[in-house]
């Protein structure tokens, strides 16, 4: 059951099974279903947040981005503008037979995101990666592997720059 929450100017959809924490804001236009988020965060304007997402206390996620089922983002956490997750390597619309596919035909493949993690804007997380504890993601960044505790990455695909 989906509940569409109108606010002046905004349309919010929410399933039933959504775990809001104290002083959550959204800013319009979302669709979160089967997620939980974390006490003081905000999530921006044009967000999608699917099942089996956690978000942390007091994170910001900024508008226009796509968090799919199977990412877990801790506390203290930025994602900046247009940044998407990916949980599946191997995309596909339908089986070899032809059939569409079902939830029970993809393997879904977590995302871990560490405390105190910037992801700068136009960012594309793969599916299978921890982002360690006070990393940095560049913006437009592409990250194709784990990226480490104080660790700074930027480029196509992401590269280490330093270690704060």
């Amino acid at each position: 059951m989906i509940t569409k929450k109108e606010d002046r100017s905004c349309t919010i959809f929410l399933s039933k099974d959504v775990q809001l924490g104290k002083n959550v804001k959204l800013f319009g236009f979302n669709n979160l279903y089967g997620c939980k988020i974390g006490d003081g965060t905000r999530i921006g304007t044009f967000v999608e947040i699917q099942k089996r997402v956690s978000i942390g206390k007091n994170c910001k996620i900024s508008s226009h981005t796509f968090i799919c089922e199977g990412v877990r983002i801790a506390n203290g956490c930025f994602v900046g503008h247009g940044v998407i997750f990916i949980n599946d390597k191997f995309p596909k619309a339908t089986n070899d037979d032809g059939s569409i596919l079902t939830d029970n035909d993809w393997n879904c493949i977590d995302t871990v995101i560490g405390d105190n993690v910037s992801i700068g804007s136009g960012a594309i997380i793969l599916c299978g990666i921890t982002v360690g504890k006070h990393a940095t993601i560049g913006a437009g960044a592409v990250v194709t592997n784990d990226v480490k505790e104080n660790e700074i990455v930027a480029g196509v695909p992401a590269r280490s720059m330093y270690l704060r």
